[in-house]
């Protein structure tokens, strides 16, 4: 009996489901709502959910990209610039960084001073990116040709860096320097530097 009756719901809870779905249709379709509508309805409730989430609009986009390609290029230029630094320098690179803030006294500074220099270090790439970023929304050419623009940048960067700022830092250091010190520095910031920051922007920047 129960295997008998059993066929039996399944067809009644068929048949209201079926009745639901064509009275569901004809009401659409009496107040207007065809599938134009449906569809601009689910469309105008996914803009007020991503609005609400602040994910809308081509203003959130640019945003994203813009973090993302400042992020992805100050953090690779920070990290190989750092590496090459300690390389060439030693470790404790982040102490000569963190002097330019501090002045000489830094030089005997602890695990404190040595972090210091660090941040400084990524700060300096986190805004040579951004600056980068920023001019590249209105010379579009720095998008278009990222390894000849990014190795002139690269370049300016270094320029920038021992010409402007380190004289007037708490160092004061004016050099002067060896040929062959300007020649190493501004190769090795037109590699390390200019490159990944430009293909950076290529890459995320919209």
């Amino acid at each position: 009996m129960q295997a008998r009756a059993r066929p039996r719901q399944l067809g009644a809870i068929s048949e209201v489901f079926r009745l639901f779905q064509t009275d569901f249709r004809t009401f659409v379709a009496h107040h207007g709502y065809g599938e134009a509508a449906l569809k601009n309805a689910r469309e105008q409730e996914m803009k007020e959910r991503r609005w609400m989430t602040g994910e809308s609009g081509p203003g959130a986009l640019r945003r994203r990209s813009a973090l993302l390609a400042i992020g992805v290029g100050g953090l690779v230029a920070g990290s190989l610039d750092l590496t090459q630094a300690c390389i060439l320098f030693g470790t404790k690179i982040p102490l000569a960084v963190a002097a330019g803030l501090l002045g000489p006294r830094a030089f005997n500074g602890g695990i404190g001073t040595y972090i210091l220099g660090v941040l400084l270090h990524f700060f300096i790439a986190f805004s040579a990116t951004a600056i980068y970023y920023a001019a590249s929304r209105k010379l579009v050419f720095l998008v278009e040709s990222p390894l000849v623009c990014g190795l002139f940048y690269g370049a300016a960067v270094e320029v920038v860096m021992g010409y402007v700022v380190l004289p007037l830092s708490a160092l004061h250091a004016t050099g002067p320097y060896e040929l062959r010190d300007v020649l190493q520095g501004l190769l090795v910031h037109m590699v390390v530097i200019g490159l990944p920051i430009a293909y950076s922007v290529r890459r995320f920047a919209r």
